[in-house]
């Protein structure tokens, strides 16, 4: 299987051509929107995927973990995406709620990961994306929360 890029060029050249310089440096908010609108995709495609297996009532749990994990992480990567006035209190308090979704649905993606290849990918995009909110928030002054 092909590797999929993990920057789309808009993001990258959006953040570019903003007038406001980036609240953080390098690629570190870049990586985060990526990984925050990936793993969205991904729980939204692995819980159509749940929906079409047999026994469709033992993954209850994890299809609504995906479709909350989906809501958190769009609501991640449109916040970060948004660089005026930018404060972090907002963002602080949405990449914590990513982690913790990003770190549900992983956990319950993987019991299932051995005989559905579907949650496995879904568990690899939930961590990526754990990790790469909890690398951002990390990023934040503690101060800095207003």
């Amino acid at each position: 299987m092909a590797q999929v890029s993990t920057f789309t060029p808009h993001v990258q050249e959006m953040l570019a051509a903003h007038p406001r310089k980036s609240f953080v440096t390098g690629d570190t908010l870049l990586a985060c929107i990526q990984a925050c609108f990936d793993c969205q995709q991904t729980c939204i495609a692995c819980a159509d995927a749940c929906l079409s297996e047999s026994d469709v009532s033992s993954l209850l749990q994890c299809i609504r973990l995906n479709y909350d994990c989906a809501n958190v992480c769009e609501a991640a990567g449109k916040i970060l995406s948004r660089q005026t006035a930018f404060q972090t209190a907002i963002p602080r308090a949405v990449l914590d709620a990513c982690i913790v979704a990003c770190r549900a649905c992983g956990d319950e993606c993987d019991k299932h990961a051995a005989q559905m290849a579907h949650c496995r990918v879904c568990a690899d995009a939930c961590r990526r994306c754990e990790q790469a909110c909890a690398v951002l928030v990390n990023t934040f002054e503690p101060s800095a929360s207003a």
